[in-house]
């Protein structure tokens, strides 16, 4: 080889990155291991109470509901001495269907299917948060994002037969899609999230609102192109032409269509059943007075701490977590996070802090809103290794006590 051969050859190529499963493999190690703790906690504090931990986690509040949808269908209803009345239509069915399916297959009770589809989820749901994290702002922040969403106050419930773990695992991916432009991919797991909660919407309105984004950045770069080819050569643009709908432009329809397929149709299938139209879900939910009032009734819930000195100490917590959550939001648009998980997140922390529901389960319908925690994420993968692993561990540690003491307890979470 000559010295000129030898100068102009070519560099070696980088290395093709590591599949995605490989690269998210130590955040799910590090979730599975959080998660583990939680739920050794539990049963140990459980067991010395003299109940159940599996009971607690597959047989309790909402779970018994989804269970009783998954072994006889829709049409049960409890009629409360207030007047009021809690339908199982209120509960939307693809954790039932899951439920219902795994049972056929396998020796797993209802309950107990519920139980592995959740566990299931909350892996595919980590797999999804690291995917997003580390597409944004790399693979550190990836493993913490995941980290930081195992170690929640409220993380026991990740580990529930409850559909808040099956909705993230939907969002995470849905959100993943269309930051990597799979259109059609994101509108099929916006339409499933669709059937598993009513925050739902939140994904549609991330698909509808990239989507529209999308179409106006083609359409202005197309015609900043068009101008500068006119500029150059002005007869090419004397005669008429027809514009054809690009594959791009088609997969995004079609991703925008099916996205709201899931909630629609099994609000409209409510509406047909109950014979209210529209409507009929709405009546379901008022049922369980649970309706959206803009947060009026969490502004009097929370004020109503402040009657005595005991309870106002709970109100200042309310009240500063509030306005946390609302900060991190905030510093999200500071940082330029992409406009698909702010519009996603906004929605969920709108519905879940301005809904009239029992306010002791607001902190687990906010658990979906995991792109709130980026900023924390970004700053905890700041830290040295050994700062964050041990910060993480003492977060474990609090979250696995509080949680177990939390299910323990009398309300529903």
């Amino acid at each position: 080889m000559t010295d000129l051969e030898t100068r102009v050859a070519a560099p070696h190529a980088p290395p093709p990155p590591a599949p995605l499963p490989r690269r998210a493999a130590p955040a799910l190690v590090g979730y599975a291991a959080v998660r583990v703790l939680g739920l050794v906690v539990l049963a140990v504090w459980s067991a010395a109470r003299g109940k159940s931990a599996l009971t607690l986690l597959t047989a309790r509040w909402d779970s018994l509901w989804y269970t009783r949808v998954a072994e006889g269908g829709y049409g049960y209803q409890v009629r409360l001495p207030d007047g009021d009345v809690h339908s199982d239509l209120a509960f939307f069915p693809l954790l039932p269907w899951l439920e219902r399916g795994l049972h056929a297959v396998t020796p797993l009770s209802y309950a107990h299917a519920g139980l592995v589809v959740s566990l299931l989820a909350s892996l595919a749901a980590a797999a999804g948060i690291y995917a997003v994290a580390e597409h944004v702002y790399g693979r550190r922040v990836g493993v913490c994002a995941v980290l930081l969403w195992a170690v929640l106050p409220v993380a026991v419930v990740q580990s529930m037969a409850y559909s808040e773990s099956l909705f993230t695992a939907l969002a995470a991916w849905a959100l993943y899609a269309l930051l990597t432009g799979r259109w059609v991919s994101a509108g099929l797991l916006a339409a499933l999230a669709g059937l598993t909660r009513p925050v739902g919407g939140a994904v549609v309105a991330a698909v509808w609102t990239a989507a529209v984004i999308s179409f106006v950045r083609e359409r202005s770069a197309a015609r900043t192109d068009g101008a500068r080819r006119t500029a150059h050569a002005p007869s090419a643009a004397a005669g008429p032409s027809t514009r054809v709908p690009s594959p791009f432009t088609l997969r995004r329809l079609l991703g925008m269509l099916i996205a709201p397929l899931g909630a629609a149709g099994y609000v409209l299938w409510v509406g047909g059943h109950t014979g209210r139209g529209p409507f009929g879900y709405l009546d379901v939910q008022a049922g369980w007075r649970n309706g959206f009032d803009g947060g009026y009734a969490f502004a009097c819930f929370v004020a109503d701490k402040f009657t005595s000195v005991p309870s106002a100490l709970a109100g200042v917590g309310l009240i500063a977590g509030v306005a946390l959550l609302l900060w991190l939001y905030v510093s999200g648009v500071r940082r330029g996070q992409p406009v698909e998980l702010l519009v996603y997140t906004g929605v969920v922390l709108a519905l879940a802090l301005c809904a009239s529901s029992y306010f002791g389960s607001k902190p687990r319908l906010l658990l979906p809103a995991f792109p709130v925690l980026l900023p924390l994420a970004e700053a905890l993968a700041r830290l040295r290794t050994s700062r964050s692993v041990l910060l993480t561990a003492a977060l474990a540690i609090i979250s696995a006590v509080y949680g177990a003491f939390w299910l323990n307890g009398s309300g529903p979470p």
